[in-house]
């Protein structure tokens, strides 16, 4: 799951970052308005930490630019103002929560896994096509209830691509989705064909079918049909 985190003090930024991580999320992270908002209009997030207060601008602006863009990223605001003023306008603007600082690092965590549930999931922790289960907290995968070892980036290979079933996803967005910054130093996207068909191969010898189709010329589809 990626997450991009907007706060301009360089310490909590740090903090998130590192627990986050910690849990498992791919996070990128940046401490201006002009960064935030191309990041945002760019790409795809599982959620967004947004502080409101920004060098450059006001985090409400990049809330409204999400809505008139129609994106559906979820949205924690965070502040270390109290005022309702500004808790109401960003949940009118389509933030999913507020948190007030200071906060418990624990308790970001847990909000950010109930908005993916909420917005990934329909509000549970199984993710569920034909034979295959995932458990999103437990990070666990089985085939026919048995279970399934992977990688962690096969992983969340095969979690992206179920959340996004009978859609095509390019190379670029799936390395985006998976590697975040750290795509950019790759010369090529060889990495992704190894990844899937390490996947394939692994879901196959489980006994599902072989629902990871390519898409000549455009990617990857995960389809039943």
């Amino acid at each position: 799951m990626k997450i991009l985190i907007v706060e301009d003090e360089p310490a909590l930024n740090k903090s998130m970052v590192d627990y986050l991580s910690s849990q498992q999320y791919l996070c990128e992270s940046v401490s201006n308005y002009r960064d935030a908002l191309e990041k945002a209009e760019l790409y795809e997030y599982d959620c967004i930490v947004l502080d409101i207060m920004l060098p450059g601008g006001n985090g409400l602006q990049i809330l409204q630019a999400l809505k008139d863009a129609g994106k559906t990223d979820g949205v924690i605001i965070i502040s270390a103002k109290n005022e309702l003023d500004d808790k109401i306008k960003g949940i009118s603007l389509g933030a999913d929560d507020y948190l007030t600082k200071p906060f418990h690092l624990s308790e970001l965590s847990v909000r950010i896994a109930a908005i993916i549930r909420r917005k990934n999931l329909q509000g549970s922790n199984l993710l569920t096509f034909e034979e295959i289960t995932i458990d999103v907290q437990a990070k666990t995968v089985a085939v026919n209830k048995n279970n399934v070892l992977l990688t962690r980036k096969e992983y969340e290979l095969l979690l992206y691509l179920l959340i996004n079933k009978n859609r095509v996803l390019s190379k670029n967005t799936i390395a985006a989705h998976l590697w975040g910054d750290d795509m950019d130093m790759a010369d090529n996207y060889d990495f992704i064909y190894a990844h899937i068909k390490n996947l394939r191969k692994k879901l196959l010898q489980a006994g599902t079918g072989d629902y990871i189709q390519s898409v000549y010329g455009m990617g990857y589809k995960f389809s039943a049909h």
